[in-house]
């Protein structure tokens, strides 16, 4: 039975591995490439005197000649290494981002989801898409309200040996957060209602704004204007959001047909039904 739960998981990872792969290496990173590129000229034009500049100008006047000769020679030689390396980087963001679906479906939509899917509220299609925000919420969500996604060269002030234990306690508390609104929904759905419920379970989600406003702070700084570092953190939110969704609809529609064609509420054989009555 858990080989059933690990393999759908796995399914559905790679699937979403691979839409999310596409979207690095056809959208996301492109537009990191160039920010990167802008990031390293902004700063070294800052860093340049007028009398380095001025320098450089009458060396690059006297190679000038030497260099012309050799410039057509080695065009078409760069334009082809240009086009290889371009390739074999889009096949590497492909290739990652599959690896990276098939880590994130084994261990939360196999692994997890065999021990808490008794657990999750609502029909099977539903479960999945509940895995689904628990996952975003635990892996990016919560550590994302103290340590949002940074443009590259930002600098910040918090050191890295903060930082990492300071996401993975934020991860924790996602996962905490998440476990604990699903058993406040299904205690109070049972005694006080649907409304109750959902209100319950929205209290959990609220700490988690508590303890982003206690944590330290991370003060960013970079080169890059400012609409630029925020379209590149919605884009990073954007690529995460896709990834978690891809793979709960490649989860819910992995069910089993046995699962599929039950009827909600009636348990289907496995490791929930009931021995028969003689």
């Amino acid at each position: 039975m858990f080989g059933e739960y690990l393999t759908r998981g796995v399914k559905a990872g790679v699937v979403a591995g691979l839409v999310f792969g596409l979207f690095m290496a056809v959208v996301a990173n492109p537009l990191v490439g160039y920010a990167d590129d802008l990031n390293h000229a902004t700063v070294e034009e800052s860093g340049h005197t007028h009398e380095a500049e001025s320098a450089h100008s009458h060396e690059a006047e006297g190679a000038h000649s030497h260099e012309s000769g050799d410039s057509h020679a080695g065009e078409s030689g760069g334009h082809h290494d240009t086009a290889v390396s371009m390739a074999v980087t889009k096949a590497v963001s492909v290739a990652a981002g599959g690896l990276w679906g098939v880590v994130l479906g084994g261990a939360f939509f196999g692994v997890a989801f065999f021990f808490l899917e008794p657990a999750i509220p609502g029909p099977d299609a539903a479960k999945s898409y509940l895995m689904g925000f628990a996952g975003f919420v635990t892996v990016s969500g919560a550590p994302w309200l103290v340590l949002p996604p940074v443009a590259p060269g930002a600098e910040q002030s918090l050191s890295t040996a903060t930082r990492l234990p300071l996401y993975a306690g934020m991860m924790l508390a996602g996962a905490l957060a998440c476990l604990s609104a699903g058993y406040v929904y299904t205690r109070l759905r049972e005694s006080r209602g649907l409304g109750a419920a959902l209100v319950g379970a929205a209290v959990p989600f609220g700490l988690l704004a508590v303890l982003a406003v206690v944590a330290p702070e991370n003060a960013v700084r970079g080169a890059l204007s400012p609409a630029l570092e925020t379209g590149l953190t919605g884009l990073f939110a954007f690529g995460q959001v896709l990834l978690w969704l891809v793979l709960a609809a490649a989860h819910a529609r992995f069910r089993p047909s046995s699962e599929s064609e039950s009827e909600p509420g009636i348990p289907t054989a496995g490791r929930d039904s009931a021995p028969a009555a003689d």
